[in-house]
């Protein structure tokens, strides 16, 4: 029950990751982001990929969301994630996806998903980012 959104609805994971594909590269993500959270900051963010694809686990058929980003604004998945689910609910249209992304309001958007099924599954540095800094020898 806590590791998944359970939505009673039956949803196109086709139009959804068409919808989706509109998020991909660098965009200002305002419209998907907790407004307090932005005051004053870039919402600039760069999606490198995202994808939607219906998968079975457990023997239940779940509804997979993978955003892979530089970086993520507060609530940025969850909402994109909400927005994504009224695409694939038939209430909006592909091309929404695109409209509330240039709105750059948070009012255009759809409903914050829950946090239940957010997995955050990593991060991946470039090659020899982490290596300690060695300063000169005394």
């Amino acid at each position: 029950w806590e590791h998944v959104w359970w939505l009673r609805a039956e949803l196109d994971p086709a139009a959804m990751d068409a919808a989706a594909q509109a998020l991909v590269g660098e965009h200002d993500f305002a419209s998907f982001a907790k407004t307090a959270s932005i005051e004053g900051k870039s919402s600039s963010r760069c999606i490198d990929a995202i994808h939607v694809a219906a998968v079975e686990e457990a023997g239940e058929r779940l509804i997979a969301i993978d955003v892979q980003a530089n970086a993520f604004l507060h609530n940025m998945v969850r909402n994109i994630v909400g927005s994504l689910a009224e695409v694939g609910r038939g209430r909006r249209e592909i091309g929404w996806i695109e409209e509330v992304l240039a709105a750059r309001d948070r009012r255009c958007a759809g409903p914050c998903a829950p946090a239940n099924g957010l997995t955050f599954a990593g991060v991946d540095y470039p090659e020899n980012s982490l290596v300690p800094w060695i300063g000169e020898q005394c």
